[in-house]
């Protein structure tokens, strides 16, 4: 095996807990990644400003992977790398889909996740996971009005579109019309979601496209995930990692498995194929 030159970490399910915490043995074993000269990084659905703050002030964690890959940045230097906007006109269209459909909408615009107030308000409908909640309340920006906020961005292509749906049958459906217009990536992430990408948009794609500009060839790029939305870089990257909490679908693309989110699942993989 290659030696490994980057690490892309998935967030929710893998490097945080169940209570969205990274632990001190996992920060302490990035630490010693990152000072044997390893690039460690988050590959994550969320947007830039959904990434925890410990993680963007950690001092060996440079660049981040976030929208599924629709938008790639060096924090240290506060600069957008890579940007892939999914059309405005294909996402005016997405929310439309979404409002036939009992749901909480959300756009994700130049590193910002909006909401609309209202649907804040009964997130917990949505959302039962308390420390999900607790997240998705602190790092959203409430709007009073959706639709008003994409008329002010009329032309601008967004990071990503994304629902929480309340039924999952009709999350499926929702799913296969979004399908239908065209060439977009979709996942689901948290099962009773829709994420949409623009086409060839994914962490997968995100990850690779990083390792070119830091001359990281695939080989040498592991990465570690649990969710629908972390295929792309488990099959994409030379080492790929399921964390025992994953979906099988992310099992078994994987080429190892270790232990889950809650047993420092990221830093025990780590330990075994990077430190040495």
């Amino acid at each position: 095996m290659d030696k490994i030159k980057m690490i892309g970490f998935d967030l929710d399910g893998t490097l945080l807990n169940s209570m969205k915490e990274l632990t001190d043995y996992t920060k302490n074993v990035l630490t010693k990644a990152a000072e044997q000269g390893v690039i460690i990084l988050p590959a994550t659905g969320r947007p830039v400003t959904g990434i925890p703050r410990e993680l963007i002030t950690f001092p060996w964690i440079r660049y981040a992977v976030a929208s599924n890959g629709g938008r790639i940045v060096d924090l240290r230097e506060d600069k957008l790398l890579y940007n892939c906007p999914v059309d405005y006109d294909l996402s005016v269209k997405i929310l439309k889909i979404f409002d036939d459909y009992d749901v909480i909408h959300e756009i994700y615009f130049d590193g910002q996740g909006y909401i609309q107030e209202s649907e804040l308000e009964c997130l917990s409908r949505y959302v039962p996971s308390a420390p999900m909640a607790d997240y998705i309340r602190s790092t959203r920006l409430p709007i009073p009005d959706l639709w008003g906020k994409m008329e002010e961005m009329k032309g601008h292509g967004l990071d990503k579109v994304h629902a929480i749906f309340a039924d999952q049958k009709a999350q499926k459906e929702a799913e296969t019309r979004i399908r239908a217009l065209g060439d977009l990536e979709i996942s689901s992430a948290m099962g009773h979601n829709v994420e949409v990408n623009a086409a060839g948009v994914d962490k997968g794609t995100g990850m690779l496209r990083l390792g070119r500009l830091l001359g990281i060839r695939r080989e040498e790029i592991m990465t570690c995930g649990d969710g629908n939305n972390d295929l792309p870089m488990i099959r994409a990257a030379g080492l790929g990692v399921a964390m025992a909490n994953a979906i099988d679908e992310v099992k078994q693309a994987a080429d190892y498995i270790t232990c889950t989110n809650d047993e420092d699942g990221v830093a025990k993989a780590i330990e075994r194929f990077v430190l040495r």
